[in-house]
């Protein structure tokens, strides 16, 4: 009978746990809707991709009233799309405060990761890194020789893998995405070069692929508290083993890289990896800061390039059209090497860019903001303290209201006809909190400038290499929450010879002169 007490006051002491962290707080606004705790968890035993999530349970409620009540990672937050509420959000730092995983989630295996960087700061902390990393993420004179030589051994590997599989059946793109990604990457702000696209058993790509397989688990996703007890769940323990792998194997390689840039080089040369550097020997930032940026650096830096190019491959991959008007714009450029003035003159590529962004936001939603007091979004949402607030991209990219009836097709067309049109555009959608890929404000992302260029050559390398279809056995299947780009995307790639240019470009290394979004 007192066993049977123990096991009843346990199993009461459970539910009430569950009933507490499932329930919305009773402060919480009333005059939005709430969306089922279930949806938040189909990715525990359901394999809809994102967007057929959003379009069945979140579209009507957040387009209706442009703010819901949404449970993600053990809490209720509040979600918003209507572009008042993410001006408001993003406008207002003070009020509503980045607050990354360090702060949300602590003890979890994410926040050992990250840890406390400049994306996810607040305050002095985020003043300090600010001051310390920008100069190397804004600059205007980046090195285009690495976008311009990685593109191309990218689309020697990709016809290389075309060539060693049966006639018909495609290549799995994001493999050889990822090795390009990170390698661009470590030669623009690292100052190394990781290997990756020489090297297939090269080790800090075996450790990070193992760990977004290991990380970003549906069950932890949604119940980190799981993280606290790695003793009762191993594969926590083994998340934390990998994430202190990687962090050990980065500091090492960047300790013993061989310099490529000489101290006696020009300042304007500086990579992102050198003002930290000096930043720690001056004793600006500790060294557990030092670490956490260079982590934070080596994974967005690489991140969003990677996926927008998984969706590049697909998207133009399944329309012929775009592909060949592309082909037809790169080839009248005329030149051999392409600098960043050569692709930013480039209208059409520049407007396939931007669609991309826009339909496919590689981080499509975002919980990362905290009420530092009571507010009210908007001036209609009440926000209680304390209360983390988060954006869908993909469903402020894709609502009627903001880009037309047909907001969810791919069409260039619709940013204009010429550059400056188009950079107007992007510009005043940013502003506008209609089109936020990179977030707005004064919280913008600092790399998007040289993401938009990396973008522009490899596009340009690619589209001239070669012509590419979507393997036919290959049905669309973006992730359930998180990032957005195809899963498992298959291409079928053929070569073609690259049309002799006229002249020969004077130098690889040029002023980025590419809109940057401005000081919103």
């Amino acid at each position: 009978m007192a066993l049977l007490t123990v096991v009843m006051v346990a199993l009461w002491g459970v539910g009430l746990i569950i009933w507490w962290k499932a329930h919305v707080p009773s402060n919480f606004p009333c005059n939005v809707p709430k969306i089922p705790i279930y949806v938040s968890l189909l990715g525990l035993w359901s394999d809809m991709g994102q967007d057929e999530i959003y379009d069945r349970w979140l579209r009507k409620p957040l387009e209706q009233h442009g703010a819901v009540r949404f449970w993600f990672a053990g809490r209720w937050s509040i979600l918003v799309t209507r572009p008042q509420y993410l001006t408001d959000l993003f406008r207002n730092e003070n009020i509503y405060a980045k607050a990354g995983n360090q702060k949300k989630i602590p003890w979890s295996v994410l926040a050992t990761l990250l840890g406390d960087n400049i994306i996810s700061s607040h305050g002095d902390d985020w003043r300090l890194y600010t001051s310390i990393m920008k100069p190397g993420m804004t600059k205007r004179n980046f090195d285009c020789r690495p976008l311009i030589n990685t593109s191309r051994k990218l689309v020697e590997l990709l016809l290389q893998g075309q060539s060693h599989i049966a006639v018909g059946e495609g290549v799995m793109v994001n493999p050889l995405i990822l090795r390009y990604a990170i390698s661009v990457m470590g030669q623009s702000f690292l100052d190394i070069d990781f290997q990756c696209l020489e090297d297939l058993e090269n080790p800090i790509l075996e450790v990070q692929t193992t760990i977004k397989r290991s990380i970003f688990r549906p069950f932890y996703m949604n119940f980190p508290v799981a993280d606290k007890y790695p003793a009762l769940f191993p594969s926590r323990k083994q998340a934390f083993t990998l994430v202190s792998r990687f962090e050990s194997l980065l500091c090492e390689l960047i300790r013993d890289r061989p310099r490529t840039i000489s101290k006696k080089d020009d300042a304007s040369n500086s990579q992102v990896v050198h003002m930290l550097e000096q930043a720690l020997k001056e004793g600006k930032i500790t060294e557990k800061q030092y670490r956490d940026n260079l982590k934070i650096m080596f994974i967005v830096g690489h991140e969003n390039t990677q996926l927008l190019l998984n969706s590049m491959f697909f998207q133009i991959g399944s329309n012929q059209e775009v592909q060949d008007k592309l082909r037809d714009e790169v080839n009248a450029a005329n030149v051999a090497n392409p600098t960043a003035d050569t692709v930013n003159k480039l209208p059409y590529l520049t407007a396939v860019i931007y669609e991309l962004l826009r339909l496919y936001p590689p981080i499509s939603q975002l919980t990362n903001r905290v009420a530092t007091s009571d507010a009210i979004l908007g001036n209609t949402v009440r926000i209680p303290a304390d209360t983390y607030v988060g954006w869908n991209a993909y469903g402020a990219h894709t609502a009627s209201a903001n880009w037309g009836p047909r907001a969810k097709e791919f069409i260039p067309e619709r940013w204009g006809s010429s550059v400056e049109e188009m950079q107007l555009k992007f510009r005043r959608d940013t502003i506008r909190g209609t089109f936020i890929p990179f977030n707005a404000h004064m919280r913008k992302c600092l790399g998007q400038a040289f993401v938009l260029l990396q973008m522009k050559i490899a596009v340009f390398e690619l589209v001239r290499g070669m012509r590419w279809t979507v393997d036919p056995k290959y049905k669309l299947k973006l992730p359930g929450a998180g990032v957005l780009a195809p899963v498992g995307c298959k291409v079928i790639f053929e070569e073609i010879q690259i049309r002799e240019p006229v002249s020969e470009s004077e130098t690889f290394t040029e002023d980025i002169k590419l809109y940057d979004g401005g000081d919103l």
